[in-house]
């Protein structure tokens, strides 16, 4: 504990600092909205700036979903960049990636997309096969943190 603060004291301090600090939801023009109740993406401005996306789904712009894996990876990452731009980031931002993609699909489509959307910058990765996502069309999804 820092000096003689009490534990009540210390804690109001923090919870103190982060509302002070605060974050900000990203919701950029030129992709669809969300399709429920939660933010694109969500910058947190505590240490640095550090970037949290929801998962990003192959909703394009348009609101349609394309039927093949290799395109809807092209719309996900298409998203992910916008989501990265509002925020003031880019690529070389990117520190983690999970994706799913559900089982059966074409996993080599799915990664070349990943690897060209992240111009050569290594990052954590997962990769989650499920067997489906939360709409029966959507064949990938992934979310990244960035930090800058």
């Amino acid at each position: 504990m820092a000096g003689n603060a009490s534990p009540a004291v210390l804690w109001g301090s923090i919870r103190l600092a982060s509302v002070l600090m605060g974050s900000q939801r990203i919701e950029p023009d030129g992709i669809a909205p969300p399709a429920a109740s939660y933010a694109h993406a969500v910058l947190s401005k505590h240490c640095g700036r550090i970037l949290h996306t929801s998962g990003v789904v192959p909703i394009a712009p348009d609101g349609l979903v394309p039927t093949d894996v290799a395109e809807q990876a092209a719309v996900v990452w298409s998203n992910i960049s916008a989501i990265l731009t509002e925020a003031s980031m880019g690529p070389a931002d990117i520190v983690s990636v999970v994706t799913y993609v559900v089982v059966g699909e074409d996993l080599g489509s799915v990664m070349t997309a990943r690897d060209s959307a992240l111009e050569g910058n290594l990052v954590a990765s997962t990769l989650v096969y499920v067997p489906s996502l939360a709409q029966p069309a959507w064949k990938v999804e992934v979310a990244v943190v960035a930090v800058a």
